[in-house]
């Protein structure tokens, strides 16, 4: 994988945790799923590049 694409993953993780935060204080469900929907997106890029990885080391 990538470190860049790893290194995007996480910026998202952490915008996706801050943006949750952020509706919890404030009160706005919206903001809150947002945030929470981020953090998938990170989630399934990390697994998606993991499973790259695996299937890399595999091949060599």
């Amino acid at each position: 994988m990538s470190l860049e694409d790893r290194v995007k993953a996480t910026a998202k993780n952490i915008e996706g945790k801050v943006q949750e935060a952020l509706g919890d204080l404030s009160g706005d469900p919206q903001a809150q799923a947002e945030g929470q929907a981020k953090q998938v997106e990170a989630k399934i890029q990390h697994t998606v590049e993991n499973i790259k990885d695996e299937v890399k080391k595999t091949i060599d």
